[in-house]
Order: structure tokens, then C-alpha cells, then sequence
């Protein structure tokens, strides 16, 4: 074996056991931040939990901000691709609205996805930084099903940037509310927002079709 295929297997091997010690690390972050939300969590004890030391978190991540940012990062982008996949399994465009809101709700009940994204980063992030976050995962999916809606003639024609930004708001107001719930009122909490959202969505529908429906 040459010296130069010998140093490339060597970083291969760096890389991995790299690769697998972020990887550890998010997923012993992710049970901290959502057993005991950021201010309850220490770095001793995220490095605790896979042997590891202060500074293998100070290889990957700035500090306990940074590792959290991570996590909700890697949770949003599963939880819009999670919402994507379902809207993009039904077959005309009020489905997907449907099937990408119950995907959303539903992962808003899931308790650590909801008490890590809806809880615990606007502390944790600051306001600001996490309503950016959040337009950067979900803002897009959502503008993405209003627009179909309105190609469809299923909503009239309306100014997307502000319908988007109503539209976003409620889900996220719906998510809190979600999170926040014990899990015996979670089901019909769900429910409920489900079942507002699509009734305050319909009033956009074409006048043409509110008639229709009263006929």
C-alpha cells in the first residue's frame, strides 16, 4: 500500500469517527434540550452521555447556543421535509394544503419537536433569530401550497407575500398552543386548529364557489 492511499484511508477514518461524534452529540443534545429545555441543560452532561469530553463539543459547535441552533436546525429540516413528502402525496392541490397542515400539527405534538422548536428556541435563539430560522424552513412549503391554491382557482387571487405571512402565523401560533398542551388535550387541540385553519383558509375561496357550496 502507497503512503499517500495510506494517509487518504487514515482520513477517511478521521472523518467518520468525526462524523459519528456530531452525530452522537446531536442526538444526546436533542434528549437534554427536550427532557430539561436549554437553560436546564449543561455541556458536562451531553458530553456525560456519550463519554465524551467538554471539548469534543468544542470541536463541532461554539458552545451550548451553537449545539442547540443544530438541533433545531436538524429538526426543522426533517420536520418540512416530513410535510413536503405528505403534501406531495396527494392528488390535487386542497389535498396537499390538508395533508401538509395535519403533518404540521402533528409534529407540533410530538414532545420534542414540539417543546424544543415551539418552546424553547425563541428563548434560546432570541426572537428574532428565531422567527428568521422558522421562515427559512417553513415559510417556503407554506407559500408553495397558497400558491398551488390560488393556480387552482381553490382560493382567489390574493397578495401571496401577505396571505403567506397570515397563513404562517396561524400555524405557528397553532404549534405553541399544541406544544404546550398535556398529551390527553393534544388530539382534540389538533383537531380544532385543523379544522379553523381550513375554515378561515376557505373564506378566500372564488365567490362563485361559497354560492355554489349554499346551493
Amino acid at each position: 500500500m502507497s503512503y499517500a492511499l495510506c494517509m487518504s484511508t487514515v482520513k477517511s477514518r478521521r472523518e467518520q469517527y468525526s462524523e459519528a461524534t456530531r452525530a452522537a452529540l446531536l442526538a444526546a443534545a436533542t434528549r437534554r434540550f427536550a427532557e430539561h429545555g436549554f437553560a436546564g441543560t449543561a455541556l458536562e452532561d451531553i458530553a456525560g452521555d456519550i463519554q465524551a469530553t467538554r471539548g469534543a463539543i468544542y470541536h463541532h459547535f461554539a458552545g451550548k447556543g451553537a449545539l442547540f441552533e443544530a438541533v433545531f436546525e436538524q429538526l426543522e429540516t426533517d420536520s418540512t421535509a416530513l410535510c413536503a413528502a405528505a403534501a406531495a402525496r396527494a392528488a390535487e392541490p386542497r389535498s396537499a394544503a390538508i395533508a401538509g397542515l395535519d403533518a404540521f400539527l402533528d409534529r407540533c405534538c410530538d414532545p420534542v419537536y414540539g417543546r424544543i422548536v415551539c418552546l424553547e428556541a425563541p428563548i434560546a435563539l432570541g426572537w428574532l433569530r428565531w422567527r428568521a430560522a422558522e421562515e427559512q424552513f417553513a415559510y417556503g412549503l407554506v407559500e408553495q401550497l397558497i400558491k398551488a391554491l390560488m393556480a387552482a382557482g381553490e382560493i382567489e387571487d390574493q397578495p401571496l407575500e401577505t396571505t403567506t405571512r397570515l397563513v404562517f402565523g396561524m400555524l405557528g401560533t397553532a404549534g405553541m398552543a399544541l406544544a404546550e398542551a398535556s398529551d390527553v388535550d393534544k388530539p382534540r387541540l389538533k383537531a380544532e386548529y385543523a379544522a379553523t385553519i381550513g375554515r378561515m383558509v376557505s373564506v378566500l375561496r372564488p365567490a362563485s364557489d361559497e354560492v355554489a357550496g349554499h346551493a
